[in-house]
């Protein structure tokens, strides 16, 4: 564990002993995620391909015995939240609390023996930046819970909890790959994951020993996928799945995708998306392909092509990413694109370390032109998932 990680785990535990008095059983995080390739595919039952950030949800937990569940965050200003756990019904909370307490709700839903516990929560993952603020603070909670309770759930066991917290609870029809990648990513490794069966392999990305960077810029507009707009293109995508006879987008071959696409008739919204997800998947597979022969730079051109479908034709984007995108690859960037659900959020961007300053330059500069918030940048390393860490 580096300094920062454990000077910051004593800090979230110092600040549990004050609101709880007495210290916590336990810390533990959970990474937010950049997918650098895969987006809307993991609904659709397809591949992703995601790695764990730095940035991380910390909750310092105790046990309790007596049905009471009590919340604290450090990032939301307000007293302690109590819950009783017979109360928790989805749908019944729209505050940050949803998320912990949606992940407590899923597990005695699916009968784990959770009987209450103290929560103190301080997180580092920008929230609405498309790096899955919500799956870091869902899945942290889950393992703790997990470790006090001696529930003996795998990652991808909690993954699938956290999902169903936030898709029932909260009410975010989210995939499961933002609580895949937070419970179970390596450092220095991307996760290609097979959404349909949750089969998974740890792929070697360690961009610095070639000289190469990759970059995230927060735009600094928000996004919320529960308000309507993600919800609409996983029904979209449903519906085009249930016209081509088959259970999953997934299961369209790419080679087969112009006579798909013909299938589908004059209906051109569901043909975009059809033909975004198809094209999505198989750019999935091109890039592990790229990054297992060794030739990492060619997966640039790739990100380029996944963005231009989530603009056109998934339409997803928004004109801060787009100029994101547009500014770094005439900058010099080997690639880029968005990355996270859409409507706002972040840009990854992949470059030659020697080309780093000019295209951070010139990112910041096209903003300040364009009249838009300063965006954030900062290197996106291949982090550890979740973890105990006290």
């Amino acid at each position: 564990m580096s300094e920062s990680s454990a000077a910051a785990a004593e800090a979230v535990a110092a600040r549990f002993e004050e609101l709880y008095g007495s210290a916590p059983d336990g810390v533990w995080a959970a990474p937010g995620r950049v997918n650098l390739i895969g987006e809307h595919t993991d609904y659709n039952d397809g591949f992703v391909m995601p790695f764990a950030l730095p940035h991380t949800a910390v909750a310092a937990v105790s046990r309790r015995d007596d049905g009471v569940l009590r919340l604290h965050s450090a990032d939301v200003e307000g007293p302690v939240v109590e819950l009783t756990l017979d109360g928790l019904t989805p749908g019944s909370d729209r505050r940050w609390t949803a998320y912990p307490a949606g992940v407590v709700w899923a597990l005695r839903e699916a009968g784990h023996a959770v009987t209450g516990a103290d929560v103190h929560l301080a997180s580092t993952v920008p929230a609405g930046a498309g790096l899955s603020s919500s799956a870091a603070l869902e899945v942290v909670v889950a393992l703790a819970l997990n470790d006090l309770f001696g529930l003996g759930l795998r990652g991808w066991q909690l993954a699938r909890l956290s999902q169903r917290a936030e898709n029932v609870y909260v009410g975010a029809p989210v995939g499961i790959m933002d609580q895949t990648a937070s419970a179970c990513c390596e450092a220095g490794h991307a996760l290609f994951l097979d959404t349909r069966d949750l089969s998974q392999r740890q792929i070697p990305f360690d961009l610095a020993a070639e000289g190469m960077r990759l970059l995230v810029v927060d735009t600094q507009v928000k996004h919320s996928h529960s308000e309507g707009e993600y919800g609409k293109r996983r029904e979209g995508c449903e519906k085009g799945a249930a016209l081509l006879g088959v259970d999953a987008l997934r299961d369209v071959p790419y080679d087969d995708l112009d006579a798909a696409l013909a299938r589908l008739g004059e209906d051109e919204e569901v043909r975009r998306l059809v033909r975004h997800v198809v094209t999505e998947d198989h750019r999935v597979e091109q890039v592990v392909s790229l990054l297992e022969s060794g030739d990492t730079r060619a997966v640039g051109p790739l990100l380029v092509e996944g963005h231009t479908s989530l603009r056109d034709d998934f339409r997803v984007s928004c004109p801060e990413l787009d100029l994101v995108v547009d500014t770094a690859v005439t900058a010099g960037a080997l690639g880029a694109r968005m990355t996270g659900g859409g409507f706002g959020g972040s840009a990854i961007v992949l470059a030659e370390e020697t080309d780093v300053p000019a295209i951070t330059k010139a990112v910041e500069e096209a903003f300040a032109s364009a009249g838009f918030k300063t965006p954030r940048v900062f290197e996106a390393v291949p982090s550890a998932g979740a973890r105990r860490v006290r």
